[in-house]
This record gives structure tokens, C-alpha cells and sequence, in this order.
């Protein structure tokens, strides 16, 4: 969970930085929604998975794919929320939020290969 952190801030610093040096047109101006939701759904994810690992080992493959089926179901119904309310531009924060969502994945994907290696 450290390491989760860890890179959301890092990535609250680029995105603060990018702000501040003026390449904001990259970014949306709910980028910080975003960064918070994932933020928020990687320690869901991180929990129950936690819960798996300890309970029985045998369970650890449904709750994995419980957590990649709540990711995705959240996800979408986050989306449709904002596009729902009337977004400036809709495609750059779906563009946003999909490169935070394949950033997120992968950083969780690298560090469950990390864990399950190590075990």
C-alpha cells in the first residue's frame, strides 16, 4: 500500500508541476477527481486482496478477479457520472482518466507479480 502512495503523489507532483509550467492543456481540470478515485480504489483493491491472501489461499483467484470486476464496473460508473453533468471537454478527460486507469493496472499488476514471486 506504501508504494501505491507513493506514486500518487509523485504523479500529484507532475501534475501539479505541469500545471504551474503552463502544459495544463494536457490535463483535465478534474484530473485530481481522477488521481483521488484511483487513489481510492487501489486501497479497495489492496484490501480485499489483503483479505484473500490471509484468510485462504485457495480464495485468492476470486478475489482477484472480484476487485478487476469492481475496478471496471466503479470505473464506468464514474465516467458516466461526469460525462452526465456536462464536461468542457469529455475527451480529454476520458483520455485522462484511461491513462491513469492503465497506469494504475499495470502498477498494480507489477506489484501483485512482485508479491506472488516472493511467496
Amino acid at each position: 500500500m506504501l508504494r501505491t502512495l507513493l506514486a500518487s503523489v509523485i504523479l500529484g507532483i507532475v501534475f501539479f508541476l505541469a500545471q504551474y509550467f503552463h502544459y495544463g492543456s494536457f490535463l483535465h481540470p478534474y484530473i485530481w477527481y481522477i488521481l483521488i478515485f484511483f487513489f481510492g480504489l487501489s486501497f479497495f483493491a489492496h484490501r480485499l486482496m489483503e483479505f484473500g491472501l490471509r484468510n485462504n489461499r485457495e480464495k485468492f483467484v476470486t478475489f482477484y478477479i472480484s476487485t478487476i470486476v469492481g475496478r471496471i464496473v466503479l470505473s464506468l460508473v464514474f465516467i458516466a457520472l461526469f460525462l452526465y453533468q456536462g464536461l468542457s471537454d469529455s475527451f480529454l478527460f476520458v483520455t485522462n482518466f484511461f491513462a491513469l486507469y492503465l497506469f494504475y493496472t499495470c502498477f498494480e499488476i507489477y506489484g501483485l507479480y512482485r508479491n506472488l514471486r516472493r511467496d
